[in-house]
């Protein structure tokens, strides 16, 4: 399956190479713009369903994601699990509920993420589950590209593809990185 999902990555455009700032603040020299990958629903419902096959086992009833990149995961995971979807979203720079969402005690969640690096995002959807006194079974993603550092989420930690890629701090730029302006082409 990771060798297909790599093809389609491929066939849409979604697997960028360049300079790029990811949302963590790290450079790297591939970016996986899901946003491209996902925009042909067939090939959304299709990534998406593997996801939640891999998921299945999970004991759920709500599937959250953060917005923007997890909207179209969460749906569509949502939807092949036959769950409810919900989202958090930015508001003055944090991740929140809005919308009328509530989540109820002892709730049990799958939170969904596109891509992860460093898992800033998933973490504060998990401590929004935590905080309404929710229980998060499992985070389940398409690209986990952490690496060596892989998040600690407190639960089960799924993807459907891990790919090592360097990434770099700001300060520590290879030549070949510090010579290409670099691109930000993410959600903010």
């Amino acid at each position: 399956m990771s060798e297909d999902l790599l093809a389609l990555f491929r066939k849409t455009g979604a697997l960028l190479d360049g300079h790029f700032i990811l949302r963590s603040g790290l450079h790297s020299r591939q970016y996986f713009q899901c946003a491209l990958l996902l925009q042909d629903t067939e090939i959304a419902a299709k990534v998406c369903g593997w996801l939640a096959n891999q998921l299945r086992r999970f004991d759920c009833d709500t599937v959250i994601s953060p917005a923007l990149g997890g909207i179209i995961v969460g749906q569509e995971v949502g939807r092949a699990l036959g769950k409810r979807h919900i989202f958090a979203e930015k508001d003055e720079g944090k991740l929140v509920l809005r919308r009328g969402f509530q989540i109820s005690p002892d709730e049990k969640f799958i939170v969904v993420e596109d891509v992860v690096t460093r898992g800033g995002r998933v973490q504060e959807t998990i401590n929004i589950v935590r905080a309404h006194g929710g229980i998060v079974s499992v985070v389940g993603v398409i690209v986990d590209r952490s690496g060596e550092t892989k998040p600690d989420f407190g639960c089960p930690f799924v993807s459907l593809i891990e790919m090592n890629v360097e990434t770099f701090p700001a300060d520590n730029l290879p030549p070949d990185l510090a010579n290409i302006p670099a691109l930000k082409p993410g959600s903010k």
